[in-house]
């Protein structure tokens, strides 16, 4: 099943930061550490243009650090770009960000002028969070559900910095396929717009895959089941999801998956590595013939 979600508002919202990123001096786009790649808006590179990016690498306290370090390493290997990671509660190396965009915009005079910058991320990443720390007052709207943010506002930070707020927003079509059931993963999706059995069957059969110790761990379970579909199955027995007859009930098992990862419930995992999106990318273009990872 391919997933995509490109509300009416974000078109707009696209429009309205195409017009605007040529008055920017930096750009600051706030990533989620889980899935670097499928997370970064592939439309930002050709909107940006030279302009400096810092990539925020955000709820790192829920990414597998080893993986973390190796985005990084990743990310900065694209001219203007620096990668740092934060976690939601660290206001301190939030703030870093700013002494981080000075150093990157070593011309620009702030007696003069204030720096323009221009924060995106798609929905659910925290960028929300992240502007009312580093403005250190509520200033945007937060929420657990995606798409919250609407339109634009320019927000007075320390230092002369004003900082543009944007709608998150996500693409047209979610390529490779396996991007999209990863920020489905992650809650970057509505819900209303995914089959979430569907969904926990892809984390399943990734969990079971890359981190099966953690996974049988979290759920009781002493043998490792075949596949992702016994693992939920296995789930729905260690955790009474039964319906008549002794059925698993499969979306209840699947909502609990989705929702304990979510939350950190099931360790620091992370949902892509470069090695694994740049064989994707590979197989999608028709590169490599296409093998199980």
């Amino acid at each position: 099943m391919a997933i995509n979600w490109f509300p009416g508002h974000m078109h707009k919202a696209r429009k309205e930061i195409k017009k605007v990123m040529p008055q920017m001096d930096l750009i600051i786009e706030v990533l989620d550490a889980r899935l670097p790649f499928s997370s970064e808006n592939p439309l930002v590179p050709a909107l940006r243009g030279d302009t400096p990016v810092i990539k925020v690498l955000n709820k790192r306290d829920l990414a597998d650090p080893d993986i973390t370090a190796q985005w990084q390493t990743w990310l900065e290997k694209e001219r203007g770009v620096r990668a740092i990671t934060l976690t939601h509660n660290q206001r301190n190396e939030a703030l870093d960000i700013l002494q981080l965009a000075t150093e990157m915009t070593p011309d620009h005079d702030r007696q003069k002028s204030a720096l323009r910058v221009m924060i995106l991320g798609i929905p659910n990443v925290g960028k929300s969070t992240l502007i009312n720390t580093l403005a250190g007052r509520p200033v945007a709207k937060t929420g657990n559900e995606p798409a919250v943010t609407r339109a634009q506002q320019a927000i007075k930070l320390p230092d002369n910095v004003l900082l543009y707020d944007t709608p998150g927003f996500l693409w047209p079509k979610l390529s490779p396929e396996a991007c999209g059931y990863r920020l489905a993963i992650s809650g970057a999706i509505r819900s209303a717009v995914i089959d979430f059995e569907d969904v926990a069957l892809f984390a399943a059969d990734f969990f079971l895959d890359r981190y099966p110790d953690q996974v049988l761990a979290r759920y009781g379970l002493e043998d490792r089941p075949a596949d992702g579909l016994a693992l939920m199955d296995g789930i729905a027995l260690k955790r009474r999801f039964l319906g008549r007859g002794g059925v698993p009930d499969l979306h209840k098992v699947a909502e609990v998956l989705l929702n304990e990862f979510r939350a950190g419930k099931l360790g620091r995992l992370s949902l892509e590595t470069p090695e694994m999106v740049e064989r994707e990318a590979a197989e999608a273009s028709g590169e490599v013939p296409q093998t199980k990872d």
